[in-house]
């Protein structure tokens, strides 16, 4: 069951990292003012840490996998 995601926060991984390249795109074209471009630049560390935690996860989930199918299976 997937849990519900916080204010602001993407539905997944794919969803964060679509939004950190549009935000990207919006934030080298040189057109935000400055207010925007330091919101923008903030979100950007968020959208980084979602993904960053995200693939450690599935990096955990997967070692755990690993370490289960290399046990010897009992007779």
């Amino acid at each position: 069951m997937a849990t519900k995601p916080k204010k602001n926060e993407p539905a997944d991984y794919e969803a964060a990292l679509q939004e950190l390249e549009q935000l990207l795109a919006h934030i080298e074209s040189g057109a935000l003012p400055l207010d925007q471009l330091l919101a923008g630049y903030q979100r950007g560390a968020e959208l980084l840490a979602f993904c960053r935690n995200r693939l450690q996860s599935v990096q955990e989930q997967i070692q755990v996998l690993d370490q289960h199918m290399s046990q010897p299976v009992p007779e």
